[in-house]
């Protein structure tokens, strides 16, 4: 089947370029093709990814302080990839055998390919961390994550009254922020944070920890330094009971999908695609991978949206390199500092800029203003404006 829907997966299919995965660096790779007129070499490229759109994660907690409109923060995936001369399947990658160079969809049907790109992200710990309970809300994958939300509080308000969002990184800081504000709800929700034994913002310089630290207590967000626990239907945090507790927000990072491990490519000790600065694997150089589902094995390299964003134009580069025979020469050099705007929910956000600390309207301004303009430049890529 193809069109609105995407091509199922052929048993013999076969592609010269495959990206697996429909991440934010695959997208910068679609606009390169679309910029240069298709493909490297006219290939035949497949862009092998479940949804026909990525939700971009920076703008969910905008949408549940009633910021943004749910579909807001959505980039047409399927459009692109059109327009990028590139074949849509709307499928996952389920297996992979790098040796072969064959990717096993979900549906269990089979992509065999010359040159592959890995860009799936990483995997929900929330069941391997905190154990298998129908009030665990796993943030990842980010779109399921916001249709159970949205589902939740048209039809389960009460299952939001009192929420526990275990994770004390941006991730889980911006979205205790915003479900402290979620908008709709008769009533405000009370929320606590489990930041884990790090505490909050680990990594983040003391200023910028000050500043959330009194933005929580201004908004009465409890926090609790410490791991959260899930046993026989109880939850606790350091000895301490969180009952009553009506929904956990499991925002824990991510974890490494299986079929890493299992296709015998060489990983880090979590288990990711380790890759040098090309983004290539350090085992199988026809493989290059970003986002979530990689770690650099030359540096630390914490997972995040800005290096994924940043990574793509590298695979783009590289790609262009391996289609016509030669070793891939881009590399991705993060700078020393990532800027990160944090929505407090409350028509505030703090910035953080390695020691710079600032707050205000008027950096939740300038995120907004960021985040509108990264999804509007592929609303005019797809549209063909």
């Amino acid at each position: 089947m193809t069109g609105q829907h995407g091509k199922a997966c052929d048993r013999h299919d076969h592609a010269d370029i495959l990206l697996a995965g429909g991440g934010h660096a695959h997208v910068a790779v679609l606009a390169d093709w679309i910029a240069r007129g298709g493909p490297p070499g006219a290939a035949r490229a497949v862009l092998l990814t479940p949804e026909p759109y990525l939700r971009y994660s920076g703008m969910v907690p905008g949408w549940i302080a009633g910021q943004h409109g749910k579909d807001d923060g959505l980039v047409d995936l399927a459009a692109l990839a059109a327009r990028a001369g590139a074949e849509w399947v709307a499928d996952r990658c389920a297996a992979l055998d790098p040796e072969a160079r064959v990717v096993t969809c979900g549906d269990g049907r089979r992509i065999g390919f010359g040159i592959a790109s890995f860009d799936t992200g990483g995997a929900p710990r929330g069941r391997a961390l905190l154990g298998s309970d129908p009030r665990i809300l796993d943030i990842r994958p980010i779109g399921a994550f916001t249709d159970r939300l949205a589902q939740v509080a048209a039809s389960q308000p009460e299952m939001l009254a009192r929420i526990v969002v275990a994770g004390g990184g941006a991730g889980g800081v911006e979205l205790a922020f915003a479900l402290r504000n979620i908008a709709g709800l008769a009533a405000r929700p009370r929320v606590t944070l489990v930041a884990g034994e790090r505490g909050v913002l680990p990594g983040f310089s003391q200023g910028v920890r000050r500043r959330v630290a009194a933005a929580l207590a201004r908004q009465g967000i409890a926090v609790i330094d410490a791991e959260a626990r899930l046993e026989g239907g109880c939850l606790t945090a350091g000895g301490q009971s969180l009952a009553p507790f009506s929904c956990v927000i499991a925002a824990l990072g991510s974890g490494a999908p299986r079929w890493v491990a299992d296709s015998g490519i060489a990983t880090d000790a979590a288990g990711f695609i380790a890759v040098d600065a090309h983004q290539r694997s350090i085992s199988h150089g026809h493989i290059l991978a970003a986002g979530d589902v990689a770690a650099r094995s030359d540096r630390s390299l914490a997972h995040s949206g800005v290096h994924a964003v940043k990574a793509g134009p590298v695979l783009a580069a590289n790609l262009r390199h391996l289609a016509a025979g030669q070793p891939p020469r881009a590399r991705y050099r993060p700078r020393a500092n990532s800027l990160y705007l944090l929505n407090t929910g409350d028509g505030h956000a703090i910035a953080a800029y390695g020691t710079f600390a600032a707050e205000g309207r008027w950096v939740l301004a300038l995120k907004h203003a960021i985040d509108k303009a990264w999804i509007a430049q592929y609303a005019r890529l797809a549209r063909g404006d």
